[in-house]
């Protein structure tokens, strides 16, 4: 057996290379404009953790946990995790650093990577970006409604159309349990047309079968009690308003009576947006319709108590950033611009070389964007690069320039060439941009 080559990224881990670094950078730009505006504050938490961290919060029996965490010890003999999603961390540092006594609600937001142990596919990496919003001490239904509209907002800044957001209740802890009960009672009969894991989820944690995406699971789940016929009050009058604000909103939304989500913590609200292919004809002549989930979220009320905090409630959803860009890709949305140079500095010998240095600096100070070739000395390879740039005009610097403190402006378009004082090429090229 052929040895693998090491000197390659590891499996499901990859580079971001300077075409994707655009789709980043617009994203970014995205997510910040819109948490200025709803006045979110940015927190940046380690990519290490406590295991025990996730183990708590996230659920021992979910796949996050079982199958994908990246866990290890330390010398010293710690049980870390990388880890795998920013909830846990985020409200362990609500609780560490008293967010209790903060004007409420707190509203963070991040970016950044996460690391899941998990099949590598299109747009799926085992270390991978999201983008999270959540909000902590507010319990109206109105910020989930919040939360699922900053999200939905980003993804049409982004340029994403046919949009869908899935939504849900799956009750608390004081309507769950007797839910739990009938779901178990529906699936013990009907247990061995259900994959491996389910059958041991029904006894674990029943929830997690309705998140199966086995097609046999599937089948099964499409006839099983709704979550939504066995609110408490409390629960019920919670989901109405937030259908109200959805629809006050123009919020396109379905209700989803099978959505659970795949962690421990969510309480009532779950909701997750898709995007929308367009529609196709398959063999048989039916149509269907390709989504993609780019958001996931919901409300998680007793998870800062749970993890040793105050009882104070919190929504929150975090987007995948890899699966944004790939379906930007595939649509051809636009990635963020790069200021073209509209300037070229074009230098001949060593002392020009050397002069060029100090005059760059002085041009971005100008805030002039410029570009440079400074391995070249080849005056025609210098101009066939700024050509090749289209830029405006190309600032020319040879000994006898350098030693006149002079430079020649060459207007690209006409050839037309004029020299001026060193000194005053900074405030010709402020003229000549204007123009």
């Amino acid at each position: 057996m052929a040895k693998k080559n090491r000197l390659q990224a590891p499996t499901g881990m990859h580079d971001v290379l300077a075409e994707d670094q655009s789709y980043f950078r617009r994203i970014w730009e995205a997510v910040d404009d819109i948490a200025h505006f709803y006045a979110f504050s940015k927190i940046d938490t380690p990519m290490v953790e406590y295991a025990e961290l996730f183990e708590k919060s996230t659920g021992f029996t979910t796949d996050i946990v079982e199958k994908q965490m990246y866990a290890f010890r330390t010398k010293g003999g710690d049980a870390l995790a990388m880890r795998p999603e920013f909830t846990p961390g985020i409200v362990r540092a609500f609780i560490q650093h008293g967010m209790f006594a903060w004007p409420q609600p707190v509203k963070l937001y991040t970016y950044g990577p996460l690391f899941r142990y998990e099949h590598p596919q299109a747009g799926r990496y085992r270390q991978f970006n999201q983008f999270d919003f959540e909000v902590f001490g507010e319990q109206s239904a109105a910020i989930d409604a919040q939360v699922i509209q900053i999200f939905y907002t980003i993804l049409k800044e982004l340029k994403f159309g046919h949009l869908i957001i899935e939504v849900n209740s799956i009750g608390d802890y004081q309507c769950r349990p007797y839910y739990k009960k009938v779901l178990v009672n529906f699936l013990r009969p009907r247990q061995y047309s259900l994959c491996a894991d389910c059958r041991r989820r029904i006894k674990e944690n029943p929830l997690r079968v309705l998140d199966c995406k086995e097609e046999k699971c599937q089948r099964v789940k499409s006839q099983a009690p709704q979550i939504i016929d066995h609110l408490c009050e409390e629960c019920k009058v919670h989901f109405k308003s937030l259908l109200e604000f959805l629809d006050e909103a123009d919020l396109p939304y379905h209700l989803d009576p099978y959505l659970v989500r795949g962690l421990d913590y969510y309480t009532k609200t779950v909701f997750e947006i898709f995007s929308e292919g367009a529609p196709q004809r398959v063999e048989d002549g039916s149509v269907t319709i390709q989504r993609s989930a780019l958001v996931g979220g919901g409300r998680y009320d007793a998870l800062v108590k749970l993890m040793g905090g105050k009882d104070v409630p919190a929504v929150g959803a975090a987007a995948g950033v890899e699966r944004i860009i790939a379906l930007m890709k595939e649509k051809q949305l636009p990635a963020a611009e790069e200021p073209a140079p509209k300037v070229f500095l074009a230098q001949l010998g060593d002392l020009p070389k050397k002069k060029s240095l100090k005059l760059l600096e002085e041009l971005r100070k100008a805030k002039i964007n410029i570009a440079e070739a400074l391995g070249r000395d080849s005056l025609r390879t210098q101009l066939a690069r700024a050509d090749k740039l289209q830029v405006e005009h190309t600032l020319i610097l040879g000994q006898r320039e350098v030693l006149d403190n002079t430079i020649v402006i060459r207007r690209m378009d006409t050839g037309e060439q004029v020299t001026v004082k060193l000194n005053k090429v900074v405030e010709e090229l402020r003229k000549r941009l204007k123009k």
